[in-house]
């Protein structure tokens, strides 16, 4: 979405851990992020577990094959359209941190385009002699010349903003700089940014974030940069941004009380004129002079009611004149949501979820109103809009399914998608199948999911399966091409399922809100059931089950084993969240309370009763739990499975420990770092369930 004003609240800024009762945690120590203490224990631990995991017989096998798919030249190298030109980031075996390039569309759709270096990071890593990892980079509309590139040590969150020109190739001498913080940049004209960052004391929220929004002309000490907009220090955060659109300029600041809630400003002649939406509403896009919103819950406008999870579009002067005559572009059904939400320079590119199945749609403004052009999709999988053209509406959509190679097409202005790049085949689909059950929650709820079976399969109750899910912060758990779990698990003989359970998105926000606060717990219920229905159905059993899941969905896992840990034989528990009594105090944990509620008030009732780390047994017989995080993981803190495994440990439970001291949330700075991570993974898999 090329003009969404966006914060990335996932993101976090370090710091050290506030003081606590050293006998209610005497793990606290290993929340010294890098402590001698806590670093010695992490070295001794990964190379005692991770030398178990590396002499598994299947690793040295699914490592090679995952570095080859990492690694492949045939890969789709990702579009941005920018101007006439596309742009992609690339890393291989001889671009380990990668480089940035371009090329044009008739050059992009050959099989072997010639591209255009514009920054090679491992050049530049050396002469720097830093670890850089490339974070993204933002660039000023229409030119795409100038652009703000965002570089990270070790692939933490926290990076280093610096000036580039697209033309000269090479960083602006005497330009725009920010030293390492988990800054918010954005383009106003050539000579101002937006700017929040770490101004000193007070400039951050109490989530870490940046409080203040200011101004910064070029030419300028950073200090001098003038305040525009101040948000309170119990927000999550205050952003500026600026929407360029070929009529014109919306410059836009946006006060995030909390997730999920927060007040756009449109700035008009230096004045901040608030926009008259819900809290809960998003300003998704500019379309020309129209104003495109998301809602979440239902907006009444005087006799009219506005669907939550519905798409809106008005005439932005009108709308500031107290127009309220939307035109309602998307109404959700039952098992129907809004996926994505895309602008070209002349239509909104639209996809939806049909019970977590994609369609596309390209919808077009004209003077009689809206017209809606479905455009037909190869089967019933998932489409990603990847990247929309600013000059007229052509865009790249991606289409995949768990054993279709992701397909990228292109639509050029007003045209039908044709296929332009394929990912190779991984595995040979022969003999496996997909399909969707659903069943009954705890509260009568029904919950969908998809299971892709081996070739051969056979429901007898035997067969090693994985169970993902993730769950939270309105996020879709969607078909995928098996790329790296084709080959390492489904051909090998394993059952792959992919859990649709409540705080997802997959049916729009209210799927989402059922499960947050306190109702969290059905988060858990819902995991469960679906685990109970694979074990009734006899497509496994509890000696061959695991599950899998990351970040939020590590919580989820986390919670799963230890509330039912006589389902379960196996845990792969990813970049964490446990502590949840502690999660708040812990880098960006505050930024997360209206998912989880605020454990130093009464929300601690509810969530003490699905803390993982409350809630273990020194009398259960857990399964043994395969860990791992990373040190520069600035985002969910790595003491969160470093306390679980060293409390786990000493209540006598054996449990397998991997700390990557690179990588940040993702677990992997570089491609290589990735596959052996996953390799790791696996091989823990099969050691554990067999087949």
């Amino acid at each position: 979405m090329r003009h969404l004003l966006v914060v990335c609240l996932l993101l976090s800024i370090g710091g050290p851990a506030v003081a606590a009762d050293q006998a209610e945690d005497p793990y606290l120590w290993l929340e010294e992020v890098e402590g001698e203490k806590a670093l010695a224990w992490v070295e001794a631990r990964s190379a005692a577990d991770t030398a178990v995991l590396e002499a598994v017989p299947v690793f040295g096998e699914i490592h090679a094959k995952l570095l080859e798919i990492y690694n492949s030249a045939d890969r789709i190298p990702s579009p941005a359209l920018r101007g006439a030109w596309i742009y992609n980031f690339w890393q291989d075996a001889d671009h380990v941190r990668g480089i940035w390039r371009r090329t044009f569309l008739d050059e992009y759709i050959q099989a072997e385009p010639a591209w255009e270096t514009i920054l090679d990071l491992d050049a530049l890593a050396e002469a720097e002699g830093e670890n850089w990892v490339w974070k993204g980079a933002s660039c000023l509309e229409p030119e795409y010349r100038r652009c703000m590139v965002s570089l990270s040590r070790g692939g933490a969150d926290a990076a280093v903003e610096r000036e580039f020109d697209t033309v000269a190739k090479t960083f602006v001498a005497d330009s725009f700089v920010l030293p390492e913080a988990k800054s918010q940049v954005a383009w106003l004209d050539a000579d101002t940014l937006w700017v929040g960052t770490d101004f000193g004391e007070g400039s951050l929220t109490t989530s870490g974030y940046p409080r203040l929004v200011k101004l910064w002309s070029r030419g300028t000490p950073l200090e001098s940069a003038v305040t525009v907009f101040e948000g309170a220090v119990e927000d999550v955060a205050s952003v500026g941004s600026s929407s360029h659109t070929a009529e014109g300029r919306h410059d836009l600041i946006q006060r995030i009380p909390e997730y999920y809630r927060g007040t756009t400003f449109l700035r008009l002649g230096g004045r901040l004129v608030k926009l008259d939406i819900p809290a809960d509403a998003e300003i998704t896009d500019f379309l020309g002079d129209r104003l495109i919103i998301t809602l979440r819950t239902d907006w009444q406008v005087g006799g009219t009611t506005l669907p939550g999870g519905g798409l809106l579009a008005i005439d932005l002067d009108a709308f500031l004149a107290g127009g309220r005559d939307f035109d309602v572009l998307f109404t959700p059904a039952e098992r129907v949501s809004l996926g994505g939400v895309a602008a070209t320079r002349n239509d909104l590119i639209v996809s939806t979820l049909d019970n977590v199945r994609g369609r596309l749609y390209r919808m077009t403004p004209g003077g009689d109103g809206w017209t809606t052009e479905e455009i037909a999709l190869p089967g019933l999988g998932t489409v990603d809009v990847d990247s929309t053209s600013d000059v007229d509406g052509s865009f790249f959509f991606t289409y995949t399914d768990f054993l279709t190679p992701s397909t990228l097409y292109h639509v050029p202005d007003g045209g039908q998608p044709r296929a332009v790049k394929r990912s190779p085949e991984w595995f040979d689909p022969a003999g496996m199948t997909v399909e969707q059950h659903e069943v009954a929650s705890a509260d009568g709820v029904k919950i969908p999911y998809f299971v892709v079976t081996p070739a051969g399969f056979e429901a007898d109750g035997a067969n090693p399966t994985v169970l993902y899910g993730y769950g939270g912060f309105e996020r879709s758990e969607l078909p995928h091409y098996l790329g790296s779990m084709g080959p390492a698990w489904v051909s090998r003989g394993g059952v792959w399922v992919v859990a649709n359970i409540r705080g997802g998105g997959e049916f729009g926000p209210a799927w989402h809100m059922a499960a947050v606060k306190e109702n969290h717990q059905r988060n858990f219920d819902d995991f469960t059931a679906v685990a109970e229905d694979l074990i009734a159905r006899r497509i496994t059993s509890p000696e061959h089950l695991g599950i899998m899941g990351g970040s939020q969905g590590g919580l989820l896992v986390g919670g799963s084993f230890v509330q039912r840990p006589e389902l379960f034989k196996a845990v792969v528990c990813q970049v964490p969240l446990l502590d949840m009594k502690r999660y708040s105090k812990l880098l960006a944990g505050a930024s997360w309370m209206a998912e989880y509620g605020d454990p130093d008030t009464d929300d601690w009732e509810y969530i003490k009763t699905w803390s993982p780390y409350h809630n273990l047994d020194p009398e259960a017989s857990y399964p043994e739990v395969f860990f791992y995080t990373s040190t520069r993981d600035d985002r969910v803190h790595p003491g969160h499975a470093r306390k679980m495994v060293a409390k786990m440990t000493d209540l006598g439970h054996k449990v397998y420990y991997y700390e990557n001291t690179e990588g940040g949330h993702a677990a992997g700075a570089n491609l290589e770092q990735r596959a052996y991570s996953w390799a790791l993974s696996f091989a823990y898999l099969w050691m554990m369930l067999g087949g």
